[in-house]
């Protein structure tokens, strides 16, 4: 049981000890932002299943007492916040309503579009490789099963110095916003932000070689995002995120047109 019946979540580690879930990642952000007290659960993956108590395999969540949520690992769907804002509906919200929910969820779907799935190509082996020994044959096993298509690790990363480039200038929509406003929430962040940050602390948690360039606009709302409440997205483990070489011939990174 959590100790004073603070909530409990179920971290998902690296070797490093850095959080490499974007699941995870939103309801560290989403507990701060509701000023909840909780307690890391740590572990990597194949450890799940114990210390939920066979509740889970693979999906990370929290529990609060006997109340266990779970997230459906499906983006755009907030499970862990959702049952945050029913369960304690007198601290400040996550979603402001339906209106804001949808465009939270918009967001959260073109950004796995753009973003995780290209840098998931790219970096597939340095995720691998950057996960808890004990998880990585089982790791190895069923990203190569489930999402490669039986291909291994080593040939889907395989010539991503060709890729990586093609990243960055996708993301010129999220520049847009970021230039109208401090924070996709407007004045504050909320959890658009949340939600967007954490794609950008799941890329930090395994790339090895940075994922954007060094003057790349976004880097001052990361950077702000990640000291957010205390600095909760700052750890040892992650890496750089900045520095990113271009090549002759690469497109540029962000081009307003």
């Amino acid at each position: 049981m959590p100790q004073d019946n603070r909530i409990q979540l179920f971290d998902l580690q690296l070797e490093a000890g850095c959080t490499i879930s974007p699941f995870v990642w939103q309801a560290k952000y989403a507990l701060a932002h509701k000023g909840l007290d909780y307690e890391i659960v740590p572990g990597g993956f194949t450890s799940l299943e114990r210390r939920t108590e066979g509740r889970s395999t693979h999906r990370p969540g929290i529990r609060g007492g006997e109340n266990w949520v779970f997230e459906s690992l499906r983006s755009g769907e907030f499970v862990v916040a959702d049952h945050l804002d029913a369960a304690y509906p007198d601290r400040p919200l996550l979603f402001s309503g339906s209106d804001q929910r949808n465009y939270v969820k918009f967001l959260d779907n073109w950004l796995w579009a753009v973003a995780i799935h290209p840098w998931f190509s790219c970096y597939i082996l340095d995720y691998h490789d950057r996960c808890l020994p004990e998880d990585r044959p089982s790791v190895r096993q069923s990203r190569e099963q489930d999402f490669l298509g039986g291909r291994k690790l080593e040939e889907v990363q395989a010539g991503r110095e060709d890729r990586l480039p093609l990243v960055p200038p996708a993301l010129e929509p999220l520049r847009e916003m970021l230039r109208e406003s401090p924070w996709l929430g407007g004045d504050t962040p909320d959890f658009a932000d949340y939600a967007a940050l954490s794609v950008f602390l799941w890329v930090a948690s395994v790339a090895r070689t940075p994922a954007l360039t060094v003057d790349d606009p976004l880097r001052d709302w990361i950077e702000r995002g990640f000291d957010l409440f205390g600095g909760l997205g700052r750890h040892p483990g992650l890496n750089p995120l900045f520095g990113l070489e271009l090549r002759e011939g690469d497109p540029a990174p962000f081009v307003r047109v």
